[in-house]
């Protein structure tokens, strides 16, 4: 596949996962009646299974990393640097977090809202009143990160689509951030002032806790050492 191929590929996947994300919160939003649990495990179903599809379907052509940090991961996780790798996962960056702006623009397109929104929804940090709160969601954010890097590292390349939309709709019951894990749906999380929203003000503690859990999950991967007789997949993401 030549470049600009993957790159369309990472553009349209983030894309259309921001889509799901953003509209699928949306429309719990509207039909839950308030009822939070049912919102968040509609858009728990939504986001994991429209991750599903999008893995398997993009995977044979860009990998479906979908993700700044997972590129990262698989691009420079050997000894050496390349130049090639370099300029490949800028591309792929490039590309993921375009389309996590056009996915949340999209979303907002199908329901009617205005294109253009900045999220109030504070996850963390100073709030009104002068306090400071967040240190739990960015430990979960931490957390939530870590384990999708060990499971893109760990999974064979058949089970990778399956895995990794199995983890994030778990992680986003079990972690007190709903796992957002990526820095592409940050951004198009801050551009969208509705359920899955994230203010700009809460957005540098939780992309600053993504990376540090991406790390700590290559690290773990690493010690824990080769799978035999398997290779590492390529793809993932959320």
């Amino acid at each position: 596949m030549t470049l600009p191929r993957q790159a369309l590929a990472e553009f349209t996947g983030t894309a259309a996962l921001l889509c799901a994300v953003i509209g699928s919160g949306l429309m719990a939003e509207r039909l839950a009646g308030g009822n939070m649990a049912l919102a968040l495990l509609a858009n728990t179903l939504a986001t994991a299974a429209a991750l599903y599809v999008l893995i398997e379907l993009l995977g044979p052509v860009s990998g479906a990393h979908f993700n700044p940090l997972v590129t990262l991961v698989l691009a420079f996780k050997g000894p050496q640097v390349q130049a090639q790798r370099t300029r490949v996962a800028l591309y792929f960056i490039a590309s993921q977090l375009l389309g996590a702006v056009a996915g949340a623009w999209l979303a907002h397109a199908m329901f009617d809202l205005d294109i253009l929104q900045v999220s109030h929804r504070l996850r963390g940090g100073w709030s009104a009143t002068g306090q400071f709160t967040g240190w739990g969601q960015w430990l979960a954010e931490a957390v939530a990160t870590a384990g999708l890097i060990l499971v893109v590292l760990r999974a064979s390349a058949k089970r990778a689509g399956a895995l990794v939309a199995c983890y994030i709709g778990a992680a986003y019951w079990f972690t007190a951030s709903t796992s957002f894990a990526n820095p592409a749906a940050v951004l198009g999380r801050m551009l969208s002032d509705s359920f899955a929203g994230i203010a700009p003000a809460s957005a540098p503690g939780f992309v600053l806790a993504q990376g540090l859990g991406a790390v700590a999950g290559l690290g773990l991967s690493r010690w824990l050492g080769p799978l035999p007789g398997a290779e590492p997949a390529q793809r993932p993401s959320a």
